[in-house]
């Protein structure tokens, strides 16, 4: 990966693109560290080494150099592949790793969308200075930090006179207890009940001294576990028995806790599929289908570089993802209108039973196409029409809210 000579924000899609091909993201990290020792003022030196760091996994090193970036300016700018810029999209952010945000950049690659990244805070939620722009999205994941960010922006937004992609007060939607709360009597949707759980409950769980049957109202095991606020697996683990549990306190520090039924959504071979299906405006478009032997999947781990087979399986998915939409429409329709979010992502699955199980919903999943297309041509051809959907979203919200001025 190269740079820019003139060191421009870079985002972090080209550091993704590296690491899923396999480049060494710690020699281009030094490389950066170089360029901004020998650069000190430049912000954008500074915001892009942090994204390399994030991605390495290095957080609290990254949170580090992106305060430092922070404290030097707070707007970072990806111009448009294509000139003139056909659309600006002006995208609030709050300071942290890359869970904390849409990562929108990853889904607009080439395209003729500027994205213009503005970290905001409490303090100052929306600058005075704010550049012209044809629409906002408001990025910001559900933290303890962004919480009160949120809320501050609620009243400002509310007749904010460009067009605003998901709400802030709609986004403490996609947390999990209020997400599992939200979609619960869905026909055709299942969703696990997701119950907050401390450290002191888990220990009396495991010592007999209480209960989940008796503490929670459907609960048995087996269990799925996973800490508050966690993401990409971290954490999670599937606990069949009261004995497994001092066990995972051991290896886990945090305090509390989710706890969840584990449901079976193995199909009728014996494998696991986990689907990724992002809902713009409404619309569903797939985005991955992972096949593994383990009921955990990442699909980066999910072996779909390595079988053929696999990767038949997902083309069959996104192929024939006109069928699966209109089996799930129901459900799929209720997530969009009870979450109120314009464009978030859905993890599930299909149950033996017909059903649609959500593991999770989110406007701060990864969405991209780069996979090699040597392994993965279909992935250019499916993620190019969730590109292009979420670019005709744009531009409709453009012409609608030009229409509504001319009124």
């Amino acid at each position: 990966m190269t740079l820019h000579p003139e060191h421009d924000f870079i985002g972090l899609a080209p550091f993704l693109r590296l690491s899923i091909a396999g480049g060494d993201l710690r020699q281009v990290a030094q490389v950066l560290l170089e360029q901004a020792r020998q650069d000190q003022d430049n912000p954008n030196l500074w915001m892009n080494l942090a994204t390399a760091f994030f991605t390495l996994g290095e957080r609290d090193l990254g949170l580090t150099i992106q305060s430092q970036a922070l404290q030097m300016q707070r707007r970072y700018t990806l111009p448009a592949r294509r000139q003139p810029a056909r659309s600006r999209l002006l995208v609030l952010l709050n300071a942290g790793d890359l869970a904390e945000n849409t990562p929108i950049d990853c889904l607009l690659e080439d395209s003729d969308v500027e994205l213009i990244y503005q970290y905001i805070s409490a303090a100052e939620p929306l600058p005075a200075d704010l550049p012209e722009h044809d629409a906002v999205l408001v990025g910001l994941s559900v933290t303890d930090t962004s919480q009160p960010i949120l809320d501050a922006l609620v009243p400002l937004l509310a007749h904010w006179p460009k067009p605003v992609i998901n709400a802030p007060q709609h986004i403490p939607n996609v947390e999990r207890e209020a997400a599992s709360a939200l979609l619960q009597g869905v026909p055709g949707l299942l969703i696990p009940a997701t119950w907050p759980v401390d450290r002191s409950a888990l220990a009396a769980f495991a010592d007999g001294s209480r209960s989940i049957e008796d503490s929670f109202p459907g609960g048995r095991f087996p269990v799925i576990l996973r800490p508050t606020g966690s993401h990409g697996g971290h954490g999670l683990a599937r606990i069949d028995s009261a004995a497994e549990i001092d066990a995972y306190l051991a290896a886990e520090p945090e305090n509390s806790f989710y706890l969840s039924n584990f449901i079976d959504y193995s199909g009728s071979d014996g494998l696991f599929r986990k689907l990724r299906v992002a809902l713009i405006d409404g619309q569903p478009l797939p985005c991955h289908m992972g096949v593994s032997s383990h009921w955990m999947i990442h699909y980066l781990n999910a072996g779909m570089y390595e079988d053929a087979a696999k990767r038949a399986a997902e083309l069959a998915f996104m192929e024939g993802f006109a069928g699966f939409a209109a089996r799930h429409a129901t459900a799929l329709d209720a997530i969009h209108r009870r979450s109120g979010l314009d464009y978030l992502c859905i993890d599930c699955a299909e149950t033996r039973d017909g059903e649609l199980l959500i593991f999770e919903i989110d406007h701060a999943m990864v969405v991209h196409a780069m996979d090699p297309e040597e392994l993965f041509p279909y992935k250019q051809v499916h993620m190019l029409k969730v590109k292009q959907a979420f670019e005709d979203y744009l531009y409709r919200l453009q012409v609608q809210s030009a229409a509504s001025v001319r009124r």
